[in-house]
């Protein structure tokens, strides 16, 4: 059978351990430095304490060493490499091929998606080079995905929910060009998130003051089996950014749902322990701009959200009418007072407020703003919602089957656990019989079942024992301790622990030629290349490279389909020309020059900066 992996985001300690314990498989944090995202890294300690806890039920721990590297930083992240190692962590993630021609620890490497990992022979050269995963492009449909399947046995990881780049991944210096932070080095400013114009070649203006390359949030849900049967190792939530409620009710949620997908024969989960939740999950509740298959089943889903790159919330309906303090819903509100509510104004910017009060369908908000009839109005904010997830208290527990049996010199208690790890403690004492064998025995059982302080809990219990014996409570307490201490070190001895060397090779790269999009920012980077056959490299952008009119974005992603001005698939009514090339000018005045590539086959939209 296959095993499945949940995979989960954690910015910090705390919530890792809430991403665990309500279903993780596995969770992926950033270190202290070279993380792509910067601003959620975490200490040596915190990652040991989240790698000791997730052991305890066979889930792993990743971290994240993925920005491009400076040659006199090439040591430091060797080290930080050596001491994640230590830490306990289960594999890292990188982007820098540099780090192969160094001595790294013997832990499996996952090739980040800033690889570009796109086709079946980026991701078959991954594999013959020592990588044990790589994690595909974001913008694959399954076809693509099961192509690269058929072509390598490397473990493929795939987004199924969270933020989208508009740009391939790895394959964008915007934010580098118009601000200098590198999303490569971990500095990302999301300038794919403006507000833009978009103007035509006669300096006319077609679309005003719109967020033209803000996409909605990607959601796999309704697909996880296509995913499972097309051979995916790991289902990734996207978040290191994101809080602990929106990590919980994300992960309880696509945890319910691989659940039941594998139900069926021919896979499993990859960690041990059965998740009970004490909250409803609900994706809809916690932050999202709306949500997309992005490309999964091709070029024609709703991917954009141009209005607004913030979470708009669950619709409610639409203003039927407005009073001087209140306004009036066409349909029943479910809302409460603490609710957070929006809604698009006159000129359709977003607006918000929190609710006061709501009687029947009208709703009374702290602010109306410019709320008008016929406007659609949002929940951000579940408070009730909220505050449940933050009172939850979601358990995990590895299923054991008890039995007890005497021996010559006391009693013998052994676990067997879900995954076939046995233990057993044992009790010398003397063999009195019991006064009253039917108590005796129910209150055995009972405190050899009361397991609620560790993972596990009690599924059956056989006390196979001719006459019940008089014990004392601490006696049946120290047996029940030390059996649970002893299956936990024995899980721990054989805990699954993948190690991996690199041993150099010269297995050729499927392509000649490297630009500066291909991010080689160090000798050894260089190094690794020509070794593999690479005769032409250009420098990555952060070298110190001028990127005025230089391409800095490429997209699957098109403006020219999305306003139905597709060559191949028009779709709007409007025939009027719109003469190129088409440009973005932000609200500062910078203008981006788009160019579309309508004769590749996946329609590719370059983007560059003219300054």
């Amino acid at each position: 059978m296959s095993a499945v992996e949940l995979l989960a985001p954690a910015k910090d300690l705390e919530t890792g351990i809430a991403a665990i314990d309500c279903g993780a498989d596995a969770v992926y944090v950033g270190a202290g430095r070279f993380s792509a995202r910067e601003a959620a890294g975490n200490s040596l300690a915190d990652i040991a304490a989240l790698a000791r806890h997730a052991h305890r039920y066979w889930a792993r721990v990743y971290a994240a060493v993925n920005t491009i590297l400076r040659d006199d930083e090439l040591d430091e992240a060797v080290r930080l490499c050596h001491d994640l190692h230590g830490a306990g962590v289960d594999g890292l993630i990188i982007q820098d091929v540099g780090l192969l021609e160094c001595a790294l620890p013997p832990l499996p490497l996952i090739a980040s998606t800033q690889m570009h990992n796109h086709t079946p022979e980026r991701v078959a050269f991954l594999e013959k080079v020592g990588f044990a995963r790589a994690i595909l492009a974001r913008e694959l449909d399954l076809d693509g995905i099961r192509a690269i399947r058929r072509a390598t046995a490397i473990e493929l990881e795939v987004f199924v929910h969270g933020a989208l780049c508009v740009g391939m991944s790895g394959r964008c210096t915007l934010s580098f060009a118009m601000g200098g932070r590198s999303g490569n080095r971990g500095q990302c400013a999301q300038p794919c998130r403006r507000g833009y114009s978009l103007v035509d070649g006669a300096g006319r203006t077609v679309v005003a003051d719109r967020h033209l390359l803000s996409l909605r949030d990607l959601n796999l849900t309704p697909h996880l089996d296509e995913l499972v049967a097309a051979g995916v190792s790991s289902f990734k939530i996207e978040g290191r950014l994101k809080n602990k409620a929106y990590v919980m009710n994300v992960v309880g949620h696509y945890r319910q749902a691989l659940d039941r997908v594998l139900a069926a024969p021919g896979a499993r989960k990859s960690s041990s322990g059965r998740v009970t939740l004490d909250f409803a999950p609900n994706p809809d509740k916690t932050f999202n701009r709306g949500y997309t298959t992005y490309f999964f089943t091709g070029r024609g889903a709703e991917m954009a959200s141009p209005h607004s790159p913030k979470h708009v919330g669950e619709p409610l309906g639409s203003v039927q009418s407005v009073g001087r303090d209140s306004f009036t819903l066409d349909a029943p509100a479910p809302l409460r007072s603490g609710d957070g509510i929006t809604f698009y104004d006159r000129d359709h910017e977003l607006e918000g407020s929190l609710v006061n009060r709501v009687q029947g369908q009208t709703v009374f908000p702290q602010k109306l703003a410019d709320i008008a009839p016929g406007a659609r109005v949002f929940r951000n904010h579940d408070h009730a919602f909220v505050a449940e997830i933050a009172r939850s208290r979601p358990s995990r527990k590895i299923v054991v089957d008890l039995g007890l049996r005497e021996t010559a010199a006391g009693l013998l208690v052994e676990a067997t656990d879900e995954d076939g790890i046995s233990a057993s403690a044992g009790l010398a004492c003397a063999k009195v019989p019991a006064d009253k064998p039917d108590q005796a025995r129910a209150d055995v059982a009972h405190r050899l079942a009361k397991l609620g302080d560790t993972e596990f809990t009690a599924r059956d219990i056989d006390l196979a024992w001719t006459t019940p014996l008089h014990l004392a409570a601490s006696q049946v307490n120290g047996l029940r301790r030390a059996l649970a201490e002893n299956l936990a070190a024995a899980r721990a001895q054989v805990r699954p622990t993948p190690r991996k060397t690199i041993v150099p090779n010269d297995a050729p790269f499927p392509e000649a030629k490297l630009d500066y999009r291909d991010n080689v920012l160090n000798g050894r980077a260089m190094a690794f290349y020509r070794r593999h056959g690479v005769v032409d490299i250009e420098p990555a952008a952060e070298s110190g490279l001028a990127m005025k009119d230089r391409v800095v974005m490429t997209a699957r992603y098109c403006l020219k389909y999305e306003l139905g001005r597709c060559p191949r698939e028009p779709r709007s009514t409007d025939r009027t020309t719109i003469p190129e090339p088409w440009f973005l000018v932000d609200d500062e005045g910078r203008r981006l020059r788009l160019c579309f590539r309508c004769e590749t086959r996946d329609c590719l939209m370059e983007i560059a900066y003219e300054g």
